[in-house]
C-alpha cells in the first residue's frame, strides 16, 4: 500500500482523523453523532444556515438523535457546524448525505450531489476518502462524481484522493436498529480506498460489510427498495381486491405467516411514503433506459402505487355515501400524516395525498397528528392545519380516515366518538362493524 494511503490509515487507527459529513438531516446528523460519540472529531457542513446555527447551539431537530447525545457531542467540541465549504480541507474523509430527489418527470434530481462535489473538489486535500452516502443509481460514484471531483480539485482519483459509496440505511423510528448497529455497505473504488473506507466505518459501525466496487453498493441500496416497493404494491392489489370479495385482507396475512418458510408478511396501506421507497427504484428505471433495459416490474409496482391515494379517496366517498353524504361539503379528519407510524417525518405521505385527493372533490380536510401538530404543507403546495384530538373535533367530523397508527392515539375512544371511521391501517384490530360505522381498507 502506498504511503499517502499508509498515512491516512495510522490517522485513523490513532484516532486523529477528522470527518466531514456535508448534509445534516435524517442521515447526516445521525450519522455525524454517531462517530463523535466515538471519539471521532465531525465538521458538519450545511447550506442552512439555521441548522448548523441549531447544531452549533445543541438543538436537535432530528427524532433518531438522542437530545443528550448531541448536547455530549457539542459540548465536548467532538461536534461543529458550519456553512464554510472552504473548511473541507481540514478533514480526512468527508461523507456525503444530501437529498436525492425526483423531479416531476420521475428522473433524478442531482444537483444536491453535484453541489456537493463541487464544493468538496475547490477545496479537497490531498489524501483524502470522500464517501457517497445518498442514495442513487448504479454508475454514480464512478461516471457522475469521480469527473467533477477531478476537475474541481485537479486531483486524479486512485493517486491523490479515494472514492466510496456507502448507501444509508435510515429507519426512521425504529427502536432497534440505529446508524450504529445497522450492518453497513462499503464499496471502495479500489483497494486502497476499500481498506480507508472500512476503516473510517469501523470506527463507529459495528458491521461494515465490504463489497467489490461503488457500482455494486449502489445495487444494493436499490435492489433492498425496490424489493419492498413490489411486494408493497402486490399487498396493496391484492387487498383492494379481498375487499372487493368481502375477504377480510388483515386475517389472510395472519394465517400465511403461520407458514414457517417461504412467506414474509408485507402489510397494505394508502400508499409508500418516505424518501426511499417511493423514489429509489426509479433510480435504477432511469439507469436501465441507458442500457437500454425495461424494468417491467418496477414500473408496474409503482403505478399501482401511484394509484392508491385516488383509491383511499373512493374507498373514503362510499363510506360516506353508505352514509347519505356526499363528498362535497364534508368535513373529513385524517388522522396521521406522517407516513410512517411514531415518527414526524411527513416526506412523500401518502395520507397527505390522499388528502389531496379527497380536497379535489370538495371535501374540507383537517387532520390531527401528535408528531405533527400545527400544519403539514403536501407535494402539490395544498397547506393543511393541525387540531388537537378533542371529543368535539371527533363528533363535527363527517367521517374519520386513520391513515398512519400513531400508537399514542386511542383508536376504541376515536371510534366511539365519531359517526363514521375508515380504518386505512388496521389500527382497528377487529373487522369492521355490522352498524356500518367503521370501514376496513
Amino acid at each position: 500500500m502506498r504511503e499517502l494511503a499508509a498515512q491516512l490509515l495510522k490517522k485513523i487507527e490513532e484516532n486523529r482523523a477528522v470527518l466531514g459529513v456535508v448534509g445534516l438531516g435524517y442521515v447526516g446528523l445521525p450519522l455525524a453523532v454517531t462517530f463523535a460519540r466515538k471519539g471521532v472529531r465531525v465538521v458538519g457542513f450545511e447550506k442552512s444556515q439555521a441548522k448548523a446555527a441549531s447544531v452549533n447551539k445543541a438543538e436537535n431537530y432530528i427524532g433518531d438523535v438522542k437530545d443528550q447525545d448531541l448536547k455530549d457531542c457539542i459540548g465536548k467540541g467532538m461536534l461543529s457546524a458550519t456553512t464554510d465549504f472552504s473548511r473541507i480541507a481540514e478533514c480526512d474523509a468527508v461523507m456525503i448525505c444530501v437529498p436525492t430527489p425526483l423531479d416531476v418527470f420521475k428522473k433524478p434530481d442531482m444537483s444536491y450531489i453535484e453541489g456537493s462535489c463541487v464544493e468538496i473538489g475547490k477545496n479537497l486535500r490531498k489524501g483524502t476518502l470522500v464517501s457517497l452516502e445518498s442514495t442513487t443509481y448504479p454508475t454514480t460514484t464512478e461516471d457522475f462524481m469521480l469527473p467533477i471531483l477531478e476537475r474541481e480539485s485537479g486531483m486524479k482519483a486512485g493517486d491523490d484522493f479515494w472514492l466510496c459509496f456507502s448507501p444509508e440505511r435510515v429507519d426512521p423510528g425504529n427502536a432497534d436498529y440505529k446508524t450504529e448497529n445497522t450492518p453497513k455497505i462499503v464499496g471502495g473504488m479500489g483497494e486502497e480506498a476499500q481498506a480507508i473506507a472500512m476503516a473510517i466505518y469501523s470506527k463507529a459501525i459495528l458491521h461494515p460489510y465490504p463489497v467489490s466496487s461503488p457500482r455494486a453498493a449502489e445495487m444494493v441500496k436499490i435492489l433492498e427498495n425496490t424489493y419492498r416497493l413490489v411486494n408493497i404494491s402486490m399487498i396493496n392489489e391484492i387487498a383492494l381486491l379481498a375487499g372487493k370479495m368481502g375477504i377480510n385482507i388483515w386475517e389472510v396475512i395472519d394465517a400465511a405467516k403461520t407458514k414457517p418458510y417461504g412467506f414474509q408478511a408485507f402489510y397494505p396501506g394508502p400508499g409508500i411514503g418516505g424518501h426511499c421507497i417511493p423514489l429509489d427504484p426509479f433510480y435504477l428505471e432511469h439507469i436501465a433506459k441507458q442500457f437500454n433495459f425495461g424494468l417491467t416490474m418496477i414500473h408496474a409496482a409503482g403505478s399501482i402505487n401511484d394509484l392508491m391515494p385516488y383509491r383511499m379517496m373512493n374507498k373514503i366517498s362510499y363510506a360516506l355515501n353508505r352514509h347519505k353524504k356526499a363528498m362535497n361539503g364534508s368535513t373529513v379528519l385524517f388522522l396521521g400524516v406522517a407516513y410512517k407510524a411514531d415518527i414526524d417525518d411527513a416526506r412523500e405521505s401518502p395520507a397527505l395525498m390522499v388528502m389531496d385527493e379527497c380536497r379535489k372533490k370538495g371535501a374540507n380536510i383537517i387532520f390531527h397528528d401528535p408528531f405533527i401538530p400545527e400544519k403539514a404543507v403536501s407535494e402539490h403546495g395544498n397547506e393543511y392545519v393541525g387540531h388537537p384530538l378533542t371529543d368535539k373535533l371527533l363528533e363535527d367530523a363527517d367521517c374519520v380516515v386513520i391513515t398512519t397508527a400513531h400508537k399514542a392515539i386511542d383508536y376504541e375512544a376515536v371510534v366511539s366518538k365519531s359517526k363514521l371511521v375508515v380504518d386505512l391501517r388496521n389500527a382497528l384490530k377487529a373487522g369492521g362493524r355490522p352498524d356500518g360505522k367503521v370501514f376496513k381498507l
